[in-house]
Order: structure tokens, then C-alpha cells, then sequence
């Protein structure tokens, strides 16, 4: 997949939708994540549970190029009262069934997940399948109407996921943690609990997520580490007449399942 470049920086589009709303998005979303999955080795997270591409409560951002053609990236938001258990309920549940009684608590106000994170190495280093995907993931948020958002981290995000203002929670598992022995994955519990005024956000991210949110559609050129690249913001997602995050949160569950954790439908942040 050729990247396209203007002045010698990279040019993608970031946008947001609705996962029901435009299926060949999720499908290429699916098949570039199963790439990059592959390409590293963890051959078992690959036929995970797509399932979230008919829930009407999961919301996606891709990183595309400007013709929609290549997907290099992407991560989703799911809303606690869709079709299926948030990811992070269905990943930790059997090890803790505590995380059923949180995320109800929360699930009253309004509450989501940030999850499935990746980017193909087309466009590794330019910060899109770490900061620019996770910022865009809290600012789209209040769009939805959420109040909070859940995180499972790997520990190489986790400082990062701080950085936008999530927290760990040392309530859950072993001081907020997981140990997953079939993929050798140590993932941490985090919450984002004010997402209206980020108060836990560094300076730095807050500025850029609320500029977003007052900016749904942009041209801006963004850096990380000395290396530039050229993002289309397109984060208005369309047909929220149709989006009544009342109902969703009447049809949050209070699970109580124990049943035991398929490693495969692990989706991290």
C-alpha cells in the first residue's frame, strides 16, 4: 500500500462513523488489523470476534488514504449497552468479575470503551496508531454523549493513555493489572473518568482534544519526534440524529457470566 505524500510528510484521512453505517470501512479496518497482527507474529488473536461490525453501540476511526482505498490504521469506541459485553468485560470477567459491577456503575452515566488500537508499518512512527488515534478517540466521545471511557492497555501505552487522561484502576485484578500466559501479555485496567473537562489530561493533550472537538473537520499537520505527517480530520460522525444513547444505556446489562477468556478477542488500546 503506496502512501501518498505532500512536501515529504505522509497524507491520510483520519475519519470517524458508526460501525453499521459503513461495513467495507470495517471490513478493511478487520483485514488491516489481521495483516499487522500476522506480520508480528500473534497468529492468535486473528480470527478474533468481529462481531462489534453489527453492534449499533460501536463506533470507528480509521486512518485512510484520501481516496478510501487503504485503511493504515485504525481504533474504535464501543458504548456499555450495545449487542455484546464490552471488550473489556468479555477479557477480564473470568479473572474478575468485579469489572461486571464497575462498568455498570459507570454504564449509567454513559460509558465506553477505547479499544482495538493498531496501524500497519506503512505508517509506523508517525504517532498514528499511538497519540493522534487516541486523541481523536476521547474528543469523538462527547460527540456520542459518553461521560467516561474504559481502557485495557499493553504496558507500552499505558503512559500514553495517562497522557490523555486515563487512569489506572488499582480495584480491578492485581492492582489494576492482568496476566494473559498464552500471549505473554501483561494488560492494564484504565478509566477515563472526566471526559467533559479532561482534568487528568496533560496540558499538552487536553489543549490538542478540545481543539479537536471544537474542529471536527480539519487539515492539520501534526509531529511526533521530528517526523511530520499531513492529517484530514473528518470526526463528525454522521447520522447521530439516529444515535439515542438513552436507550443504549436502558439496554446496559449487569453481567454476571464466568465463563473462561478466549485470548483471541483481546482488544487492547
Amino acid at each position: 500500500m503506496e502512501i501518498e505524500f505532500n512536501n515529504g510528510n505522509p497524507v491520510v484521512r483520519l475519519r470517524a462513523f458508526r460501525a453499521i453505517d459503513d461495513r467495507r470501512s470495517c471490513e478493511l479496518f478487520v483485514e488491516g488489523h489481521k495483516r499487522v497482527l500476522t506480520s508480528i507474529g500473534v497468529e492468535k488473536v486473528t480470527s478474533s470476534n468481529n462481531e462489534w461490525m453489527d453492534n449499533p453501540a460501536a463506533f470507528v476511526m480509521i486512518v485512510e488514504s484520501l481516496d478510501k482505498q487503504n485503511v493504515y490504521g485504525g481504533a474504535r469506541i464501543h458504548v456499555a449497552g450495545g449487542s455484546e459485553p464490552l471488550p473489556i468485560e468479555q477479557a477480564t470477567g473470568a479473572l474478575d468479575p468485579s469489572i461486571y459491577d464497575l462498568v455498570w456503575q459507570y454504564a449509567q452515566k454513559g460509558t465506553g470503551e477505547g479499544c482495538g488500537l493498531w496501524n500497519s508499518r506503512e505508517i509506523a512512527g508517525y504517532g498514528i496508531g499511538s497519540i493522534f488515534l487516541t486523541r481523536v478517540g476521547v474528543a469523538m466521545s462527547r460527540q456520542i454523549g459518553l461521560d467516561s471511557l474504559f481502557g485495557l492497555c499493553a504496558p507500552y501505552t499505558v503512559k500514553m493513555a495517562q497522557s490523555v487522561g486515563y487512569e489506572i484502576e488499582y480495584g480491578i485484578g492485581n492492582n489494576g493489572t492482568f496476566y494473559y500466559p498464552k500471549l505473554d501479555l501483561v494488560a492494564t485496567v484504565l478509566i477515563l473518568r472526566d471526559l467533559k473537562n479532561l482534568s487528568a489530561a496533560d496540558d499538552e493533550n487536553k489543549e490538542a482534544i478540545i481543539s479537536l472537538r471544537e474542529n471536527l473537520k480539519c487539515v492539520r499537520i501534526e509531529e511526533l519526534r521530528n517526523k511530520k505527517i499531513e492529517i484530514h480530520y473528518d470526526i463528525e460522525i454522521p447520522n447521530m440524529d439516529k444515535w439515542d444513547l438513552q436507550a443504549t444505556i436502558a439496554n446496559a446489562k449487569k453481567l454476571t457470566s464466568t465463563k473462561s477468556i478466549d485470548e483471541r478477542n483481546i482488544n487492547l488500546l
